[in-house]
């Protein structure tokens, strides 16, 4: 980067009241900044600068308040001229300095949005307040979440759960679908054709195909906190839930609380329905979830549990210690996730943590992309240490 692309750039950060000084800093022949950067610059100006942003009024001329074709034409500018990781942060800081966020729900605007996990938890926060002609778009937008998310973990979490539980079953009826690859491979390895480039098996490995009877499944539970701050964690688990669902493999059910419990299971069909399902925000009662999911424990060795909360209890503590050691001590697999998030330090009740890692379960934060290893590992009985102490030096 050359001395006047460092100061173009420094002007667009600094913003317009640092024109003059840097036009004096090099040898800049009319505007310091080319046309595409007056353009950054402008959508810039629209929330950093308090005299033009949304709500100051002064480069729209009259009236208050913020107009909906600016903004929409603003939301359309900035996905053009900006990277969209940076349009996700410009979005963000949109909703939280301008208050727009009584506006993302008019549909003109909502079409404009990049997609954006955080954006999702605000919508799910307000859903009871989406307008009747809104709420395609609403759907529309969590749809666009829901493909993202699969597009990231759908295929990686069928095959790290079809290669644990199906790891030793193989059979001699041949299937494309069913075949081992890396069975296949490590045994055929010896006969690998220079001239071809290509492997050429001598014979080829095929999982079995599963017979099980719903008694003698795997039963994977998620317990869902639905508390306010627990967002980002819902969508990520029900999207999983939905993928793990969709497997003969498993029988899964989530369920959603507060302090009260909603069961969700049967939406699992449809992720976005299932999203819609969820109401969050208010208290936490872990204890009274934990007595729910116990009917779903039929065969303790065959059952992975996930706790998923910020374990900010506000219920029965000593109550909900004692059914987390019972499930252990049965023998179900159990699992406490902090949070599914992409980053940023969980807020969660450290001695809690503290106290249920003391009782043998793992208790960490997860991020989305280290799903399928962590169920991979769960399902083969695999010590989770590394995540924990993955975890641990986050913090």
């Amino acid at each position: 980067m050359d001395y006047k692309d460092r100061i173009r750039r420094w002007r667009l950060i600094l913003g317009e009241e640092s024109h003059k000084e840097f036009e004096s800093m090099g040898d800049f022949r009319g505007d310091i900044l080319t046309d595409e950067q007056y353009l950054m610059d402008q959508a810039l100006d629209a929330i950093y600068n308090k005299e033009k942003s949304f709500m100051g009024g002064s480069t729209r001329g009259a009236g208050k308040g913020a107009s909906k074709p600016y903004i929409s034409r603003w939301l359309g500018d900035v996905r053009s001229l900006f990277d969209k990781e940076i349009v996700k942060i410009i979005q963000t800081d949109a909703m939280e300095r301008c208050g727009l966020k009584q506006l993302i729900f008019e549909p003109e605007i909502l079409e404009q949005i990049e997609p954006d996990i955080n954006l999702a938890s605000t919508i799910m926060l307000l859903k009871d307040q989406v307008p009747k002609q809104s709420k395609d778009s609403v759907r529309e937008f969590m749809k666009k979440i829901v493909e993202q998310i699969n597009k990231l973990l759908a295929d990686d979490i069928r095959r790290a759960v079809t290669a644990a539980l199906n790891k030793k079953r193989h059979s001699p009826i041949p299937s494309a679908s069913a075949l081992d690859f890396k069975t296949t491979i490590r045994h055929g390895i010896k006969n690998y054709n220079r001239d071809l480039k290509k492997i050429v098996p001598e014979h080829y490995y095929f999982f079995e195909r599963s017979t099980q009877t719903s008694a003698n499944k795997f039963t994977v539970i998620l317990d869902v906190d639905q508390s306010g701050s627990m967002g980002e964690s819902v969508i990520y688990s029900s999207i999983m839930s939905c993928i793990l669902a969709g497997m003969n493999l498993l029988n899964t059910k989530i369920v959603a609380f507060d302090t009260e419990v909603v069961d969700l299971s049967e939406k699992t069909e449809d992720p976005v329905d299932l999203l819609f399902g969820f109401q969050l925000g208010g208290g936490t009662d872990i204890n009274k979830s934990l007595a729910y999911c116990s009917r779903y424990i039929e065969n303790p060795k065959k059952t992975l549990f996930f706790l998923i909360s910020d374990l900010m209890e506000g219920g029965n503590r000593a109550g909900m210690l004692r059914r987390l050691k019972d499930m252990k001590d049965s023998q179900v697999m159990v699992v406490c996730l902090l949070a599914i998030a992409d980053g940023g330090k969980p807020y969660y009740d450290a001695q809690m943590a503290g106290r249920i890692s003391s009782l043998g379960i793992p208790c960490f934060a997860c991020n989305p992309q280290k799903l399928p290893q962590l169920l991979e590992r769960v399902f083969k009985g695999h010590d989770l240490a590394e995540f924990t102490k993955e975890f641990e030096s986050a913090k």
